[in-house]
């Protein structure tokens, strides 16, 4: 009777003992857990690059306004002057000269030169004019814009295909060509 005392106050002690490490091992484990959630939550929002609702102007030394406006950018945390932007509007202002309007879905713009690539559904309006593409450099200080990849060019008289159009802004001239010398420019005229 002795034994079965002493067998039955062990396994009491012993289930206890169990019960109470798997209890302390999983609450200091959820704690952890629950720390370490906190600390990456606090990391990120140190470390966040992101800036809603981006807008930049700037203006050339021939009077001509340059202003950008983004849902959002991310800035490259290994060369902070680039923003990499989504669904975006620009703005050029050309001295003595209408507006163009550009829109894409993303970008990548540099804060100290104001040169921006424009990416996917680039959208270019000026006059009557509009012109379609996938990629567009644009450059204040050269005054170049030059788009390139599936582009079209249409007006109310003309649509026109070809690989790249460039345009330079100061003198407005524009150059369209092909990549490939044996391909042709594709011109339809709209009347």
């Amino acid at each position: 009777m002795a034994n079965r005392l002493v067998l039955r106050t062990f396994f009491i002690t012993l289930i206890l003992t169990l019960f109470f490490f798997v209890f302390f091992k999983f609450s200091s484990n959820d704690q952890q857990v629950e720390n370490d959630k906190a600390n990456d939550i606090v990391e990120k929002v140190e470390n966040s690059n992101i800036i809603k609702d981006v807008s930049y102007k700037s203006k050339s030394t021939d009077g001509s306004e340059y202003n950008l406006e983004a849902l959002e950018g991310i800035i490259d945390r290994k060369n902070t002057d680039i923003i990499y932007l989504t669904s975006i509007n620009a703005i050029i202002k050309l001295k003595d000269y209408k507006t163009i309007v550009i829109k894409s879905e993303f970008g990548k713009y540099n804060i100290k030169n104001f040169d921006t690539i424009f990416s996917e559904n680039v959208i270019i309006k000026y006059l009557n004019n509009v012109i379609k593409g996938e990629h567009l450099e644009f450059s204040l200080d050269k005054s170049l814009m030059t788009i390139s990849r599936n582009v079209v060019f249409s007006n109310d008289k003309t649509s026109l295909k070809a690989d790249v159009i460039e345009v330079d802004i100061k003198t407005k001239d524009i150059k369209v060509f092909m990549y490939e010398e044996n391909k042709k420019i594709n011109i339809k005229s709209l009347n």
